[in-house]
């Protein structure tokens, strides 16, 4: 099953035998093993047993709390690896080490490929469309990567590529009840950018889950700066999968008219959009199904499912940190 999401309001989490179980009401609304879970995700408020916690713990079952909007709020989870030498060799390399730049041009180069190809991807299937402008400026943000060599002048090509990426979001949206101008965050005042901000917050947690397994501190990363209760190691990772799974679900709702403008409420004082309870109950079904599956790793040259590919990537930068491989190699997918 992978991660639970928990989205009815005042629900209440409890263990019963080797299951977790939710009840709203007087009712079970969720009764599932909990060997086949690996994450669990409440959105809004609930209550949380102490017997449920203890057990999430003991199975290293991270417990993620986020607002209804999808704003994250913190996280329980187990004891940390015990991998030290993983976090030795994250430190180590903190600053403008050769390793720090190494990873930085890789996650830079992962995301903006990964835009590029999106954007000639949907290009070929609408032929009314025309990108070439926003693909060059990508592929003149791309080309000088691997030649920079301060983390602040690669920090700026990301933002160079994500503008001209970004100034053209509108065109993929072949649904004319949306529209889109401009990425705003804190709040989204419209409903695409609730849902890219919403679904960036599920692949943080999914990606903050991946590094914890393998053993790295989730607060030091190398593209993200540094800041108190920011987990910028996360962000770093999530950053090559932005394109690939969370901008392709919300095209794909959008697109698809799996979501439409009744979905959406807007709150009188921010101004904030974000989903409705079925509306977010369609976005995390189409956002599980995504990670559910598979393509064939460029680098591994096998099948696995992009829920496998948080950790295999995770894994990829402890081996080259560690020195047991020569580089990063982000996920860049055609």
């Amino acid at each position: 099953m992978g991660t639970v999401y928990i989205t009815q309001e005042d629900a209440f989490i409890g263990k019963a035998d080797e299951r977790l179980h939710v009840r709203f009401d007087k009712k079970t609304i969720l009764d599932v093993p909990l060997i086949k879970i690996d994450g669990v995700v409440v959105m809004g408020r609930a209550t949380v047993s102490p017997a449920a916690i203890s057990e999430l713990l003991e199975r290293h079952i991270p417990l993620t709390f986020l607002t209804e909007t999808g704003r994250y709020l913190g996280r329980l989870e187990p004891e940390v690896s015990k991998n030290i030498f993983v976090r030795k060799a994250q430190w180590q390399a903190a600053g403008e080490s050769v390793q720090a730049i190494h990873v930085v041009q890789g996650f830079v180069r992962g995301k903006l490929k990964n835009y590029r190809n999106l954007l000639i991807r949907r290009q070929r299937e609408f032929p009314d469309l025309d990108l070439s402008a926003y693909i060059t400026r990508l592929e003149q943000a791309i080309a000088p990567i691997d030649t920079t060599n301060s983390i602040n002048s690669l920090r700026g090509l990301e933002g160079a590529g994500s503008a001209a990426y970004f100034n053209c979001f509108h065109q993929l949206i072949r649904a004319t009840e949306f529209t889109f101008t401009t990425r705003s965050r804190r709040p989204p005042t419209d409903p695409v950018n609730s849902l890219l901000s919403f679904g960036y917050s599920l692949l943080r947690h999914d990606i903050q889950g991946a590094i914890d397994i393998v053993g790295f501190d989730p607060y030091l990363g190398y593209l993200h700066c540094e800041r108190y209760g920011r987990p910028a190691l996360a962000l770093d990772l999530m950053e090559e999968f932005r394109p690939l799974i969370v901008d392709a679900v919300v095209l794909s709702a959008l697109n698809k008219r799996l979501l439409t403008p009744a979905e959406f409420v807007t709150e009188p004082l921010s101004h904030a959009v974000s989903l409705t309870g079925e509306g977010r109950k369609t976005f995390l079904r189409l956002y599980a199904q995504k990670k559910q599956s598979e393509f064939k790793h460029p680098v591994l040259g096998r099948k696995c499912s992009y829920q496998e590919a948080f950790e295999l990537q995770a894994r990829l930068l402890a081996k080259y940190l560690m020195g047991e491989s020569e580089k990063y190699p982000p996920l860049i997918l055609k």
